[in-house]
C-alpha cells in the first residue's frame, strides 16, 4: 500500500469499529467488505483484516462473549457488581418509556430512576473497553458519570426512542476518554523513563572513566545533554542518579 492507501485503510478500519459497537459489538462479513471495497484488498488482507476485529472483541456475524476476555480479578469485581444492581427495580419497556418521557420533561426523580434502568448496560459496555489499560471499575465509574450527566440532557431530544442511543454514546465517549488519557500518561512517563535512563547511563559511563562520581557541569561537556535536562532527569528520579555528584 502507498501512504495515501494505508491513511484510507486506518480510517476504514476505525470506522468499521464504530459500527461494530453501534451494533453491539458485531458486524457481517458484507459489511466489511463493502466498507473496504475501494481498497481491493486480497483474501489474505481481509482475513488480516477479521483477525484485527476479532482479536479487539468485535463479533463477525455473531455477537462475541465479552466474558471470555476478562481477567479473574475483572470477572470477581463484576459479580459482586451485578449483586448490588441486582437489588434494583426492573420495568417494562412501557414503564421505561414513560420513565425517558419524564426525564425529559425534566423531572429529578424520573431523572434518577432512569439512571438505576441504565446501570447493568453501562456495566455490559465496560467489558467492551476492558483490557486496555484502565482497570474495568474505573470504566464503569466514568461511564455512571456520563449517564448521569446524560440524563439531564434529554430534554434536547424529540422523541424518547432516541435517549438511550444518546446516553450509551456518552458512556461510550467517556470510557474512550479516560483510556485515551490513561494511554498519553503512559506515554508521557515512559518519555520520562527514557530521559532519566539515559542520563543514568551516560553518568554511569563517565563515572567509570574518572573513578569517581561526576558533577553536572561535567557530564553536560561530555555529552552535549543540557545541564537543565541533566538536573530535570535527577529531579524526576527523585534525585537517585548515584553517579551523579549531589
Amino acid at each position: 500500500m502507498g501512504a495515501s492507501q494505508e491513511i484510507l485503510f486506518a480510517q476504514t478500519l476505525e470506522k468499521v469499529r464504530k459500527l461494530a459497537k453501534e451494533q453491539q459489538n458485531c458486524i457481517s462479513e458484507e459489511q466489511v467488505k463493502e466498507a473496504f471495497a475501494q481498497l481491493n484488498l486480497s483474501e489474505e488482507q481481509l482475513q488480516m483484516v477479521f483477525d484485527y476485529l476479532k482479536a479487539h472483541k468485535v463479533g463477525i456475524g455473531e455477537p462475541v462473549d465479552l466474558d471470555e476476555y476478562l481477567s479473574e480479578e475483572e470477572i470477581d469485581y463484576l459479580e459482586e457488581y451485578k449483586k448490588e444492581l441486582a437489588l434494583l427495580e426492573t420495568v417494562s419497556e412501557g414503564e421505561k418509556e414513560a420513565v425517558i418521557l419524564s426525564a425529559m420533561a425534566g423531572e429529578k426523580d424520573a431523572q434518577k430512576r432512569l439512571i438505576h434502568l441504565y446501570l447493568p448496560q453501562v456495566l455490559e459496555i465496560s467489558k467492551l473497553y476492558s483490557g486496555q489499560g484502565v482497570f474495568i471499575e474505573d470504566l464503569i465509574g466514568e461511564g455512571n458519570v456520563a449517564l448521569s450527566l446524560g440524563v439531564t440532557m434529554l430534554g434536547c431530544l424529540e422523541h424518547a426512542k432516541e435517549a438511550e442511543g444518546m446516553l450509551m454514546k456518552m458512556v461510550m465517549d467517556a470510557m474512550e476518554s479516560i483510556i485515551d488519557e490513561n494511554m498519553q500518561e503512559t506515554d508521557k512517563d515512559r518519555k520520562v523513563l527514557e530521559r532519566v535512563n539515559k542520563v543514568a547511563d551516560k553518568a554511569r559511563e563517565l563515572a567509570e572513566e574518572l573513578h569517581r562520581k561526576v558533577t553536572v557541569e561535567e557530564l553536560a561537556e561530555e555529552t552535549g545533554i543540557s545541564q537543565k535536562a541533566i538536573q530535570d532527569a535527577m529531579r524526576m528520579s527523585g534525585f537517585a542518579i548515584e553517579d551523579i555528584a549531589g
